[in-house]
């Protein structure tokens, strides 16, 4: 059945239950996993481990791990969680998720609902899935102190999975976007290597970076990430701005946009911090990406990993099975052999 008529009825519902109906539906049925393989191309090796494919679900989809096993069945490479907090939060007041359906976007204002690092732990601990799995961490609306709830997250999460992610880019937690000052950062990322040193830890730790900064920001973001030595950057979260060529009337709502709007932008945020730290660190960028083209477009921005989530929404479940196809043959028309040589050409 094509998914756009699907989808025409799923657009009448409210988004956020038309979300739970969807995530009900993954954790309630059987998803095959095909013996097909991934095209050879598409494979990179970042943090030490082999993507199969460089296309992830990014994080929002799944908050609480409830499905992200049936994502790799799906054709994702990797999968990220969460944000997910150390205590259980119910996020801001509904509605708080608004479809632009004209626009093939989203705005949102959840304000990191999770369950809880301690249910959630349990539900990954159960889990047998071998996907690369990115959590994906954050502070409490009411924390007395921000830092020691990234902390915490981090002790409790840092040998489950295959990364952690520090998102400081949410524009739904007020003041959380403070994180990207100098000092403010410095700080988080001392103690976050701190906690690292007493572990004895090796898991690759990475940044996640509103588009809403100027290029003094990405000056501090690039020697803080160089000086605390992380492991990567997660460019972009949703936009505050973007606002003025949309055409739905639901445009007026607060909350970060995300989708095809935020596409250039993410791109353009994305080669900034190409330039800056070229090759020493990867980039995952996401925002936009709902085709080969568009994801294309982000890997020679200098993306050597992919994530997406608005596409997913509008696309259908299949989407990423489309993306994967026509990425290798963009990558073989223009004469490459691997995914890794067309990392950031337009940035030459």
């Amino acid at each position: 059945m094509n998914y756009q008529f699907i989808n025409s009825f799923i657009n009448k519902l409210d988004p956020e239950l038309a979300h739970s109906l969807a995530i009900q539906f993954l954790k309630n049925i059987y998803i095959p996993i095909f013996p097909s393989k991934d095209d050879e191309i598409l494979k990179i090796n970042i943090f030490g481990k082999e993507f199969s494919n460089p296309i992830g679900l990014a994080a929002g989809f799944d908050k609480n791990a409830d499905v992200y096993d049936k994502m790799f069945a799906l054709g994702f490479g990797f999968a990220e969680v969460g944000t997910i907090t150390p205590k259980p939060q119910e996020g801001n007041a509904k509605p708080r998720v608004f479809r632009l359906i004209q626009d093939e976007a989203i705005i949102n204002r959840l304000g990191f609902p999770s369950q809880g690092l301690a249910r959630v732990k349990s539900r990954i601990e159960i889990k047998n899935s071998n996907g690369i799995l990115g959590i994906n961490i954050g502070p409490n609306k009411d924390s007395v102190s921000r830092i020691d709830d990234y902390v915490e997250c981090f002790k409790n999460f840092h040998n489950l999975c295959s990364y952690i992610c520090i998102n400081i880019s949410s524009p739904n937690t007020e003041n959380l976007r403070d994180f990207h000052h100098q000092e403010n950062l410095k700080n988080l990322l001392r103690e976050i290597s701190n906690i690292k040193k007493q572990l004895n830890s090796r898991t690759p730790v990475v940044l996640k970076i509103s588009p809403d900064i100027s290029d003094l920001d990405i000056d501090t973001i690039c020697n803080n990430v160089l000086e605390f030595n992380l492991d990567g950057l997660v460019l972009t979260n949703t936009s505050v701005n973007l606002r003025e060529n949309l055409a739905s009337t639901k445009k007026i709502e607060q909350g970060g946009l995300s989708g095809t709007p935020i596409q250039k932008t993410s791109n353009l945020i994305v080669r900034k911090f190409f330039k800056k730290v070229g090759k020493k660190i990867p980039l995952i960028g996401v925002g936009g990406i709902n085709s080969g083209i568009t994801a294309y477009e982000k890997i020679k921005s200098g993306a050597s990993l992919l994530q997406l989530y608005t596409g997913l929404v509008f696309k259908g479940p299949f989407v990423v099975t489309s993306i994967k196809q026509e990425l290798s043959a963009l990558l073989r028309k223009d004469g490459f052999s691997s995914l890794k040589e067309a990392i950031g050409v337009d940035c030459k």
